[in-house]
């Protein structure tokens, strides 16, 4: 599933041809995805204009300008494992990072749904597994809305920072890597990140979550040299395109490229690359998944 960094790649590929334009036609081809899509979903976004296209974790969130005196609109739109957008024509779209080109699906029977904006482009969800999701929430109900009301702070965000994060482990018992993996922890975080981010900060992905917290609930120096490792991976991953596992495409057909500079994730069996370690990297699964560190410098 796309993480955090994906999402924002697909996010900015998208904002030059949809925020501000309006929606001259809205297609559905099927009533759903991985759920049902909302009632008149096409009927009720055409002709609507959309304001600001921002992201949420893991989620796109298109504010919707209301209509003949209807309350805001918030248009939500979850990739899935397999979902991708694609921009049709592409000339004179700017381009987003990423340099290996790889033809992206255009099969149409997984063209579930499209948007013709203004401008002459058109934008189409394509979603083989259709695992995605779109919804139509109102604006003034999506705080508290079941997906996105117990999610916690955004990790480049203000919010994220060594105190909050104290307090979102103090007293877990679980490994520190399923504690970051929690979306009410920190939102957008995946399987990706959190193993680069752990090996960076030389802490393993079993050691305690609570052991980050002081006895007095501060936060540790180990807590606060994770949270600028955090940030710092995941402003890499953007700048790079995201990484580019399986199914994860940029609007635009390229590959991200972060995967190349991975210093744990996939590379089981190789030399640890921290300055001056001997170690190497190891793979144990954790929850069904696959965790990679090296357990000679991380602790």
């Amino acid at each position: 599933m796309p993480e955090l960094p994906e999402v924002e790649t697909v996010r900015r590929g998208l904002a030059p041809v949809m925020e501000g334009r309006r929606i001259l036609a809205a297609v559905a081809r099927r009533p759903d995805l991985r759920w049902p899509l909302p009632e008149r979903f096409a009927e009720r976004l055409t002709g609507r204009r959309i304001g600001r296209l921002g992201r949420r974790a893991k989620y796109l969130v298109a504010d919707i300008e209301p209509q003949d005196g209807a309350a805001p609109e918030v248009l939500v739109m979850h990739l899935g494992m397999s979902g991708s957008f694609r921009i049709e024509p592409d000339e004179g779209v700017p381009s987003v990072p990423g340099d290996f080109v790889m033809a992206r699906s255009k099969t149409s029977a997984h063209d579930h749904v499209a948007f013709r904006m203004e401008g002459g482009v058109e934008v189409v969800y394509n979603d083989p597994r259709r695992f995605g999701a779109m919804l139509l929430v109102p604006r003034a109900e999506l705080d508290a809305h079941p997906l996105f009301r117990d999610i916690g702070p955004e990790p480049l965000g203000p919010g994220f920072n060594a105190e909050s994060l104290a307090q979102a482990l103090a007293g877990r018992r679980t490994p520190i890597k399923a504690a970051l993996l929690d979306q009410k922890v920190v939102a957008g975080l995946g399987n990706i990140y959190v193993c680069e981010a752990l090996h960076r900060a030389g802490l393993s992905p079993e050691r305690q979550a609570a052991s980050l917290v002081t006895a007095t609930g501060k936060p540790t120096a180990a807590t606060r040299r994770l949270v600028g490792i955090v940030r710092e991976v995941l402003e890499e991953a953007i700048a790079a395109g995201g990484s580019t596992l399986r199914d994860h495409a940029q609007v635009d057909g390229t590959l991200g490229y972060f995967q190349h500079t991975f210093r744990a994730y996939d590379r089981e069996g190789e030399a640890c690359l921290t300055p001056g370690c001997r170690g190497t990297i190891a793979r144990l699964v954790q929850s069904g998944r696959s965790t990679f560190y090296c357990a000679t410098c991380q602790r």
